[in-house]
């Protein structure tokens, strides 16, 4: 299956000059959308999952489906004060600002194996600073995992001490 034929381009969004890439009408087909997991899946054959960490908020919806289908526990990663218990934090820059992300203190116990996934890698900034917080806490981050990678903006550099699957790449 043509994933790409379930993304939609979207001009100068969420400011001037981004060309951002809309996973909606993906999850609008739920063939497209099964067909995607079991890609992502595919990915990690023959390694060891204990949690997979998902980021605010497009990271949540492939996130808890990758968890469910691993049998795993899934950890919401947030913006600020949006996590109700006591949390640590790191900030990171954007294609297009910068911004900060919080996790539980409790969401990882030290030695666990981590799948972080997130919709999109971009410049690599946010799933640094993802990577940044699992280790804080003393997870093992098995591999970083997205429905598509934005290649020409070297977000892939930022996180290359880690094994990086994308099911898509522009």
């Amino acid at each position: 299956m043509n994933f790409e034929n379930y993304i939609r381009n979207i001009q100068d969004f969420p400011k001037k000059g981004i060309n951002f890439k809309d996973i909606t009408p993906l999850l609008q087909n739920a063939e497209a959308t099964q067909a995607c997991l079991d890609l992502l899946v595919s990915s990690l054959e023959g390694k060891k999952i204990d949690k997979v960490v998902g980021v605010e908020s497009r990271g949540f919806f492939f996130g808890m489906l990758l968890a469910q289908r691993l049998g795993v526990g899934f950890i919401p990663v947030r913006k600020p004060k949006k996590l109700p218990f006591e949390t640590i934090s790191a900030s990171y820059e954007l294609e297009y600002g910068s911004d900060v992300l919080e996790m539980h203190t409790d969401a990882i116990a030290k030695g666990e194996n981590i799948l972080i996934h997130d919709d999109v890698l971009a410049t690599g900034g946010t799933i640094k600073a993802v990577c940044q917080l699992v280790e804080q806490l003393g997870g093992n981050i098995v591999q970083c995992n997205f429905l598509m990678e934005i290649a020409f903006l070297n977000g892939r550099e930022k996180i290359s001490e880690y094994e990086i699957f994308a099911a898509l790449k522009y």
